[in-house]
């Protein structure tokens, strides 16, 4: 486990953009915590290092948003299981196949239950007094030598 204080947007975005580098397709980022936690200012910062112009917008309503090369550098679903009521309503989402085709970035992971991936970067954020956000870090096998990225 590790821990990355977090003192603004501007670094929560930076540390984003320094996990893009690290991203492969068959990658699962799990982003988790509160409303406000810095889940999707992190997902922007990944999604504009992989080359997306504009600001992403957030996929709450749309659950799935997907980007494909060439407007980013590999293919990405940024996902927002917020709405999600039921674990097993993820099966339709089809986030299998988005995995054998890219990376994913899975807002509000915990609404997967026991169909998170195991091997999983799971990235929970929350308010730190004196520091802004703080980002604790469950590293699987998978990531050894990926996490934490340069920054």
């Amino acid at each position: 486990m590790s821990i990355i204080d977090l003192p603004d947007v501007e670094s929560t975005e930076k540390l984003g953009a320094s996990l893009a580098r690290q991203l492969v397709p068959g990658d699962v980022v799990a982003l988790s915590g509160n409303l406000g936690a810095g889940k999707t200012t992190f997902a922007r910062g990944v999604l504009k290092a992989l080359g997306l112009q504009g600001e992403a917008p957030s996929p709450t309503f749309a659950i799935v948003q997907p980007y494909e090369p060439p407007e980013v550098r590999i293919p990405i679903w940024h996902i927002d299981l917020y709405r999600l009521e039921e674990a097993h309503d993820a099966i339709e989402l089809g986030l299998e196949e988005g995995r054998e085709h890219g990376a994913l970035l899975i807002e509000w992971p915990e609404r997967l239950a026991t169909l998170l991936w195991p091997d999983a970067l799971r990235l929970r954020f929350e308010g730190a007094p004196g520091v802004g956000r703080r980002l604790t870090a469950e590293v699987p096998i998978a990531w050894k030598g990926r996490w934490p990225p340069c920054k």
